[in-house]
């Protein structure tokens, strides 16, 4: 079964882009893991807060990838007596590795990240673009210049 899409009027040039961009964000709102709250402060300013406890600076990576922010974590064995010497009574702190995404808007840009106490705090801003006004230039075509009208053809009806 086809969906419909809303983009499809022909009123609604070059927003094909738009299409894809929901489609990813469906997929990636459907990830549960690692839980994450987004803030906005003011008129431009987000902050992405991430629970990454048990990462390291060293086990993430953050990177912006076609307008889609992309949060890794991957843990590698810190002591070095690796994962078959352990012996777990209880395992509830998760520690597998993942991946979270974000779709990123049009002048969105990522202002950095910190990492305090098992968060992760991705820094975003809206860059507003000065409003830009252009005069576009009408130009005759080849036939105006030459002082030339549309031709015609007579046609006699018998």
């Amino acid at each position: 079964m086809s969906r419909m899409s809303v983009f499809n009027s022909p009123l609604l040039l070059g927003f094909e882009h738009f299409e894809r961009i929901l489609d990813r964000a469906s997929k990636a709102s459907a990830e549960g893991y690692p839980p994450y709250n987004i803030e906005q402060f003011g008129e431009n300013a987000l902050r992405i807060t991430l629970a990454v406890a048990g990462f390291s600076i060293d086990d993430l990576n953050v990177s912006v990838e076609d307008n889609q922010l992309i949060i890794r974590g991957r843990l590698e064995d810190a002591d070095g007596d690796g994962e078959e010497n352990r012996v777990y009574l209880h395992r509830g702190i998760a520690s597998r590795q993942f991946q979270r995404s974000f779709v990123l808007a049009e002048g969105i840009e990522v202002q950095g990240a910190t990492m305090d106490n098992g968060l992760l705090y991705i820094e975003l801003e809206r860059i507003v673009p000065e409003p830009e006004v252009r005069t576009i230039k009408i130009e005759s075509s080849p036939s105006e210049s030459k002082g030339k009208g549309p031709k015609t053809i007579d046609v006699k009806a018998d």
